[in-house]
């Protein structure tokens, strides 16, 4: 009986010394998005950083990524922020002064910093204080796809590099000849199916009326209206209306991808550079990649992807600074990212990814980064000013009068500057 009760006193403390180290664990949450090959990804990472650090549990929080900033606005509302989150960077304005981010040159390893291009330091910049609070590998752009024999077909000239873009009337020329080739079902798919919930509208079209000589807002008074709604923005919308009503552009209903689908109905593709990988491995030799269209004075292309911060609420930003430096210097999350045309944000990973290198089949959208990239407004207001536009541009896509749709975005988004009396010390800036 003494044996009995000295082993379940044994296995009794065995048992209150394991709870005690679970107990001791630090656990850190981090709240991402992306496909499941992403998910998987960072689950991988998170259990290697937790062998390598048996005293820390990562507990992974995935939103949709459609949804993601309905689920963190949830977090925000119920005071649960996680210690690491992934942003859309054009969205960093507004997070940092709505007071959820910290500063993270403090929290990771020096040398990261260091290994930032500077188009990654931009996107991860705060425009009031230039601090830095967030970072990430990779970076992004848009540039144009195209099917060999289509354009070959009609003569079209191949540009190879950003200064050698397409004008408007090249562009708008090509398309029209697109149009009557045979098996051409739509001369270019701008991939409308993301709809108006992913950021896709003002991240791939702004571009476009940009170099047209339209802008979402004055960056200097921080009015949306007499600049979205006025004569550049109006005739820029008019024009991509035009291509819609002429049957040029593949329509939502009919989904994500008809430039490598059966058949290949799509002849061009105003495609992310992740597009890249599954449209190469499919097209092979057929697939050309080409700058984006210069449709006025000036080229303009897109920067800003999802990025990593900390938040403010935090408990233990050390630690989270950790683990994040752990990720960013993983091999294999950096091989997934190579194997997905990861743009690269830190110059390590620019030298390991070949695609990018010059003669790479992706250069000119690495060339585009240091030429052409335009940020999108860095303001909080940016939520109104995205979600405001996109509405506009499916209003005018599907028929509506683009004056009076640009009209109607701009004065929400001055009223909500307005509400929010300029977002001191945005105010200032005028």
């Amino acid at each position: 009986m003494g044996k009995r009760l000295l082993s379940a006193l044994l296995v009794s403390t065995s048992l209150a010394v394991s709870a005690g180290l679970a107990e001791a664990k630090t656990v850190i949450h981090m709240m991402h998005q992306g496909d499941p090959g992403w998910v998987k990804t960072y689950g991988d990472v998170a259990k290697r950083f937790e062998e390598a650090n048996p005293d820390v549990d990562v507990e992974l929080i995935y939103a949709p990524h459609d949804a993601y900033n309905e689920k963190f606005s949830a977090a925000v509302m119920a005071k649960q922020l996680p210690d690491i989150m992934e942003l859309d960077a054009p969205f960093l304005a507004n997070y940092v002064w709505s007071g959820y981010l910290q500063p993270i040159k403090p929290l990771i390893e020096r040398d990261i910093v260091g290994d930032m291009t500077p188009s990654n330091v931009a996107q991860g910049t705060y425009p009031i204080d230039k601090d830095l609070y967030a970072v990430g590998l990779t970076d992004s752009s848009v540039v144009l796809y195209g099917n060999k024999k289509y354009l070959e077909a009609i003569g079209a000239r191949i540009p190879k590099s950003v200064d050698d873009a397409w004008t408007r009337e090249e562009f708008e020329g090509y398309l029209e000849k697109l149009s009557k080739l045979d098996g051409v079902k739509w001369p270019i798919d701008t991939f409308r199916g993301y709809g108006i919930k992913t950021e896709w509208i003002t991240y791939a079209y702004g571009p476009l009326l940009e170099s047209a000589g339209c802008d979402l807002i004055d960056r200097t008074s921080w009015k949306a209206t007499g600049t979205l709604d006025g004569e550049a923005c109006v005739n820029a919308l008019t024009m991509m209306q035009t291509w819609v009503k002429n049957g040029w552009v593949v329509p939502g209903s009919s989904g994500t991808n008809q430039f490598y689908a059966d058949g290949k109905p799509a002849a061009l593709a105003l495609g992310g550079h992740w597009f890249y990988a599954e449209a190469a491995a499919a097209m092979k030799d057929d697939i050309v990649v080409m700058p984006l269209p210069k449709l006025g004075t000036k080229g303009v292309s897109p920067n800003g992807t999802w990025i990593w911060g900390i938040t403010k609420s935090s408990e233990h930003p050390d630690l989270a600074g950790k683990f994040l430096s752990f990720l960013l210097k993983d091999k294999a999350y950096r091989e997934f990212a190579k194997e997905n045309s990861g743009f690269p944000g830190l110059k390590s990973f620019a030298a390991d990814s070949p695609v990018y290198a010059a003669g790479g089949p992706m250069a000119v959208a690495f060339e585009q980064a240091s030429k052409t990239a335009v940020a999108r407004p860095p303001h909080p207001a940016y939520p109104t000013i995205t979600s405001a536009f996109m509405q506009a541009v499916d209003k005018i896509f599907n028929g509506g009068d683009a004056k009076e749709a640009l009209s109607e975005a701009a004065q929400k988004i001055d009223e909500d500057i307005e509400d929010n009396a300029g977002y001191p010390p945005f105010d200032a800036q005028q």
